[in-house]
């Protein structure tokens, strides 16, 4: 028995503290709220005649901070603007914010959950606040499609690893 491998410590989790002490890593939302909501019509009334299919620019941005013992504002941030041949037909710029409460996990883990899990959680709910803010402003709700943050995390995360590799210092060619 003592060959079998113990899951707890292979993951390289602690066990549980023998006097019942909580000592398992942690994360979860102690809750989430919109910081900034902007939503510009510019050309109203007339951008509700327009014909042409307009372009639809989204772009968006993760931030975090740190708040307090264990505790991160995780920020998502996005930027849509539908631009036709006739001019902008609606601008709309959203700040969706949640806070993340960590305990007894290490900074590697601590970071993915606030770079690809935590913005994957709040997504769904920007989404909506965008589609309502855009069907508010007179026009057909907008629908984003869903954004693998996991994925794109991984590609940073491997991309600034090969940026670290190809700089070897001085020296060691």
């Amino acid at each position: 028995m003592s060959d079998e491998g113990n899951i707890i410590t292979d993951l390289g989790l602690e066990a549980p503290a023998a006097n019942g002490e909580d000592t398992m890593p942690t994360a979860g939302f102690i809750m989430q709220y919109v910081k900034d909501l902007s939503v510009e019509n510019p050309n109203a009334p007339a951008s509700f005649q327009w014909q042409d299919t307009p372009q639809i620019d989204v772009q968006f941005n993760i931030g975090a901070q740190n708040v307090g013992d264990g505790v991160h504002e995780v920020e998502l941030k996005i930027v849509i603007k539908s631009v036709g041949q006739q001019g902008t037909a609606f601008l709309v710029d959203l700040v969706y914010a949640g806070l993340v409460g960590m305990r007894n996990m290490d900074e590697a883990h601590q970071h993915a959950f606030i770079y690809a899990e935590a913005p994957r959680i709040l997504f769904p709910f920007a989404r909506r606040v965008i589609s309502d803010a855009v069907r508010d402003a007179g026009f057909a709700p907008l629908l984003l499609e869903p954004i693998d943050f996991n994925g794109l995390y991984l590609q940073q995360m491997a991309a600034q690893q090969a940026e670290l590799e190809g700089q070897a210092p001085a020296g060691q060619a």
